[in-house]
């Protein structure tokens, strides 16, 4: 069951409301408020605005985590309540940044909003990177040089789409692709245009409908001091156009 009915009844007794209280503040029934609070409805998306609204709390914690497991003093809370991300500072108020594991990667599509899963991950600080949400995610494959498989990139929560700027690179959670790190090519009316650094990928569009969270890069750590190699993009041509021809040949024969 969702857990929003406990929900209610908590952050109404955290502010020392009465029902009718809470209700007025919400402007709303009474009685229509004790439904929701008794779990015999589940409030329907206009409602569940005004609540968020009322509590500074995300729409999709109300529904989704018993908020009486967490300390949501130290949530951080987004303009638009969009969403509310779990901060924990060390001794000297530095921001602590999780650091996402490879080996664990999958389970951060299923775990970014999980209070207790965000808590279960390592963590460590970089006073330099400022104000600011941060998080660490591993990189996989090859299509963004230098950076290597045995990398980690630092990315910074981006509140709302508006702040995404093109040729700066973002780490994006999609449902599909799950933590996946391209250059942003061009901002379209219901999608990203997303653009690898190495050549030999070709860009791609993002549905914006399929974006759970953007992070924009701050820093990276890498394990390797190897020198890149550098890519000649007039021989990587040369040799898809030999591989071309080869092919057009083992069609003709």
């Amino acid at each position: 069951m969702l857990p929003i009915a406990d929900n209610l009844k908590y952050l109404r007794g955290k502010r020392n409301l009465s029902q009718q209280q809470a209700a007025d503040g919400m402007k709303m029934p009474c009685d229509r408020y004790k439904k929701y609070e008794y779990g015999k409805n589940i409030p329907p998306a206009e409602s569940l605005i005004v609540i968020s609204q009322f509590y500074h709390i995300s729409i999709d914690l109300l529904l989704t985590v018993d908020l009486r497991k967490i300390p949501i003093d130290n949530l951080l809370k987004l303009e638009d309540n969009r969403i509310v991300l779990p901060i924990t500072v060390d001794s000297l108020g530095n921001n602590l940044i999780e650091v996402i594991p490879h080996k664990a990667q999958a389970g951060y599509l299923t775990g970014y909003a999980d209070y207790e899963y965000i808590e279960s991950l390592e963590q460590m600080a970089l006073p330099f990177l400022g104000n600011g949400k941060f998080r660490a995610f591993p990189i996989s494959g090859d299509s963004m040089p230098p950076h290597t498989d045995k990398s980690f990139v630092i990315g910074k929560y981006v509140e709302n789409l508006g702040e995404v700027r093109t040729e700066r690179t973002y780490i994006l959670i999609t449902v599909n692709e799950g933590i996946t790190y391209k250059r942003l090519g061009s901002k379209n009316p219901t999608s990203l245009t997303v653009v690898p650094d190495n050549i030999i990928y070709s860009p791609y569009d993002i549905k914006l409908s399929d974006i759970i969270e953007i992070w924009e890069y701050v820093a990276h750590i890498g394990r390797e001091d190897k020198k890149p190699e550098a890519i000649d993009e007039e021989s990587v041509k040369g040799m898809f156009l030999e591989l071309k021809k080869e092919l057009i040949n083992l069609k003709v024969n």
